[in-house]
Formats: structure tokens, C-alpha cells, sequence
């Protein structure tokens, strides 16, 4: 069948097919994606159930931890900061990879990117979202937020922009700004299907979200042009954004975090939990909506490439986190007391966890067999995401329960109140992806069409060869007599 339509269609890449299969038809494609947008199974009602039910119990967690203070957490003085902080390192490096990897492959025109952009995308968004509600919680007074913005207020007084907290503002609602704008344009012609295929309340409102898209070549000249422009801006703005949380503590003098190497450390990290979020997204979906004709082990396989890459980026990092204090000496060196804590210290057990499950169990991925296994990338992904949270958390809490005063120096154990707000942030960000999976196409319809060959009308038929005449017999010449008959004739 495909050599077939190979013969019909000469000038189709078929190279660039090689992980959907490129006889898919058009219609099945609309079926399945748009199909998937109305299967409510009652799975997915006990999931939206229990989900939603943790988030409005968060919400009441949070206004009676606003209204009794911060007391009910376990931080104390040095240790200010306990689980609150860590959670939102984590949720904004689990941003960052979803759409700067899919800015990265649209720009280096990587056609495996297209069925698995549009989730990453989303899981960039909720995690940003996520992000913002755990800055809110963590400031224990939300009504003094607004002070932030840099709008003139009633008692005269402009936000301190040398505050971390305002460069995080402005950071991360332009990241989310971008990444909402770059999610939602890449999706109006998969909105303009949805309109033309629904019907009822659903029809009233893609006509709404798809702006009137007719799919004209002016249209879509302009989606692909304002696309790569954003996609051009959104990769130095991911990096830009978690330099920026970064420097939030590399600008203080607390041991342990005043370190040229943050930035670029931080980074890494973000990349390394963000391919690890897409990976886990990407199985998920592949197995709860059926997308194993758009989601294949390919995709996962190339995801966990880049994985494999990351671990040993974000190994080197790690190392040189221990060997730079190391090299400085003995004498008045406080950040290598910080880094004893981490290794044999009150944190050994949750830094040698880290260490295994973010620097050893990913080197398997050297395997062509594990990266293509669904199982095993799961597991993996699962592990990495564990340990990039212990590493926000080791971050934060040795440099400040180790001062340089050994008077000041604390210990520090979270309270079931973190521990729940962690679980609330986690069913924040599930919660929204369950909403996100039944109102807009997990998977690009547009783009996986793409990679297919371009159909071909079947009604019009060639006609049939007309047979060749048979040849003429040969007239055989007269003889003399019989010329001579007839010319007296």
C-alpha cells in the first residue's frame, strides 16, 4: 500500500513520516482527536472528582493558614523558607521545557515535534500557573501582592525593583504571557475543526475561540509567521526566566547560594524536570485517550535522548556544586559546610537519593531498548521528577539551617500543613490538564496531518488504455498478367 502511494504522490518526504504511519486517513485523524474531546468515561469523572475535591480543600487550607500565620509550617529562624520555596522552583522549572522545546524544534524544523507539542505546551502553561499560586501562598500576607505591581498606589510607593520577589513578578507573567499566546495561536485551525465538527453550545463556543479561521493561504501564512517569531522569542525568554529566579539567591550571601554557577545551574535543572514532565504527559495521554497511532515509542525514544543528554549536563553542574567549595580550602570556607551537610550530614539521605535517581538510574537511556520502552521511560521520568524536587529542596534548606554563626545553626522538618499544600499544588496542576484534554485538541490535528501524504481523489479514474490497432497485412504485389487484366478492364 505504501509503495503505492509513493508511486502516486513523487514528491512526498517520506522520510519525515517515519514515526506515524503515513496511511492514516484525513477523516480517521478529525475521529480520533476530536472524539477523544467527548469520551467522558466515569474514569475520568472519579479522576476530575478527586482532583477538584483536593483543590477546594487546598483552598480552604490556605485561608486558614492566612488566617492562623505562618506558624503552622515548620520553618524557623534561619530556616525561613521550608517546602514553599522548593514547590516553586520546581513548577517553574517544570515550565520551561514544555515550550522551549517546542520553540527549539519548530525552529530546527523537527517534524517529530508535532504530535507531542501541544500538551507540552499546556503542561507549560498549568505549571507557570501552579507557579504563581505557590509565590502567593508562600508570602502569607496575598492582600499585600498588589504592591508588587508597578502601578502609583494610595500611599505614593512604587514596587522595590530591587527586590527578588518583584523580578520574579515581572519574569514569570511574561513567561506566562508568551507561553498562553504561543499555545493558543498554534491551536486556532484545530479550533476552527472543532467548530466545524461540534454542534449545540460546544459549536458557539470554538466559533468564538477559532476567530473566525477559514484556512485561507493569507491565514495561514500569517499563523506560520507570527508562530516562528514567537518561537524566536520564547527560547531566550525561558532562559532568561529561571536565570532570574536563580539570582534570587545568588545575589545574597547565605552560604551555599551566593554562586556565579546558579543561572546556568537552575536552567539545566528546569530543562532536565521539564523533558522529564513531557515525557511522563506524553505517556499518559498516549494510554488514557488511545493515542498510540500519534504518540509512538519514536517520539519517547527521541524525549528520552534529550534526557540522556540532560543527565549528564545536569551531573557536571551537580558536581561542580561540591568541588568548587572543595578547591577554595579549609579556613573560613562556610559553603563547604554547607556541602558536608549535603553529603554526610542531617540531608546525606535526600542528596545520595538525588544522585541516584537523577544521575545514575537515567544512564540506562544509553539503551536504544529502554529509551523506546514505554515502562521504563515511565519509571525513569518518575524518579528524575522526585529527585529534581529534592533538588530545589537541598538547595534552600542546608544553606540556611548552616549560617556562619554556629549559634544560628537549626534544624528543620516540614509539617503535614506543607506536605498538603504540595499534594494541593499537584491536583492544581492535574485538575487543569483534565479540563485542558476535553476543551482543546491534545494533539495537533493540523500538524500530524502534515506528516501524512496528501490524499488523492479516487472518483476520477484514468481511462483504459486504448489497445493498439493490429498491424496492416502487407499487400503482396500484382503479377504481370494480373496488371495486364486490368488495364484492359
Amino acid at each position: 500500500m505504501s509503495n503505492q502511494l509513493e508511486d502516486q504522490v513523487p514528491n512526498t518526504d517520506v522520510n519525515k513520516a517515519k514515526d506515524v504511519d503515513p496511511t492514516i486517513p484525513y477523516g480517521e485523524i478529525n475521529d480520533d482527536i476530536l472524539g477523544s474531546m467527548l469520551t467522558l468515561t466515569w474514569k475520568y469523572w472519579l479522576a476530575l472528582g478527586i482532583t477538584l475535591t483536593i483543590v477546594f480543600a487546598g483552598f480552604g487550607l490556605f485561608y486558614w493558614q492566612t488566617t492562623v500565620g505562618l506558624g503552622v509550617w515548620g520553618t524557623n529562624d534561619p530556616v525561613v523558607w521550608g517546602m514553599d520555596i522548593p514547590g516553586f522552583i520546581y513548577w517553574i522549572g517544570l515550565s520551561h521545557s514544555g515550550t522551549l522545546l517546542s520553540a527549539i524544534l519548530l525552529l530546527t524544523n523537527s517534524n517529530w515535534r508535532k504530535p507531542i507539542y501541544r500538551s507540552a505546551e499546556a503542561m507549560t502553561f498549568f505549571a507557570v500557573v501552579t507557579a504563581q499560586i505557590m509565590l502567593v501562598v508562600h508570602v502569607g500576607r496575598p492582600w499585600r501582592l498588589w504592591y508588587m505591581l508597578p502601578i502609583p498606589n494610595y500611599r505614593g510607593l512604587w514596587p522595590n525593583f530591587q527586590s527578588a520577589l518583584s523580578w520574579d513578578f515581572v519574569a514569570i507573567t511574561t513567561y506566562m504571557t508568551m507561553s498562553g499566546l504561543f499555545l493558543y495561536v498554534g491551536t486556532l485551525p484545530d479550533f476552527a475543526a472543532a467548530r466545524d465538527r461540534m454542534t449545540g453550545w460546544r459549536h458557539s463556543i470554538y466559533k468564538r475561540l477559532s476567530l473566525g479561521w477559514k484556512g485561507t493561504d493569507r491565514e495561514w501564512k500569517h499563523l506560520h509567521r507570527a508562530y516562528i517569531i514567537m518561537g524566536v522569542l520564547l527560547v531566550p525568554l525561558a532562559a532568561s526566566v529561571h536565570s532570574v529566579v536563580a539570582w534570587d539567591w545568588s545575589v545574597t550571601n547565605v552560604p551555599g547560594f551566593h554562586s556565579t554557577i546558579f543561572a546556568p545551574f537552575f536552567v539545566a535543572g528546569a530543562i532536565y524536570s521539564g523533558i522529564a514532565g513531557v515525557a511522563l504527559v506524553m505517556i499518559v495521554i498516549r494510554r488514557l485517550l488511545h493515542f498510540e497511532k500519534y504518540i509512538t515509542p519514536y517520539h519517547i525514544g527521541q524525549l528520552g535522548k534529550i534526557l540522556m543528554v540532560c543527565t549528564l549536563v545536569w551531573s557536571y553542574f551537580t558536581f561542580m556544586e561540591i568541588a568548587v567549595p572543595w578547591y577554595k580550602g579549609v579556613a573560613n570556607n562556610f559553603e563547604l559546610m554547607t556541602a558536608v551537610t549535603k553529603l554526610r550530614g542531617g540531608y546525606l539521605n535526600l542528596y545520595w537519593l538525588m544522585i541516584f535517581v537523577c544521575g545514575v538510574v537515567p544512564l540506562a537511556l544509553l539503551s536504544q531498548r529502554i529509551r523506546t520502552s514505554i515502562p521504563a521511560m515511565f519509571v525513569i521520568s518518575i524518579g528524575i521528577e522526585i529527585g529534581m524536587y529534592l533538588e530545589r529542596f537541598i538547595i534552600i534548606v542546608p544553606g540556611l539551617s548552616t549560617s556562619y554563626l554556629p549559634t544560628e545553626w537549626a534544624s528543620y522538618s516540614p509539617t503535614w500543613v506543607e506536605f498538603a499544600i504540595l499534594v494541593w499544588t499537584f491536583s492544581i496542576f492535574t485538575a487543569l490538564f483534565l479540563g485542558f484534554v476535553k476543551i482543546v485538541p491534545p494533539v495537533s490535528i493540523y500538524e500530524v496531518k502534515e506528516l501524512l501524504h496528501v490524499p488523492r481523489r479516487d472518483a476520477v479514474k484514468p481511462a483504459a488504455p486504448v489497445p493498439p490497432a493490429p498491424p496492416l497485412e502487407a499487400e503482396t504485389p500484382l503479377r504481370a498478367t494480373e496488371v495486364e487484366d486490368d488495364a484492359c478492364v
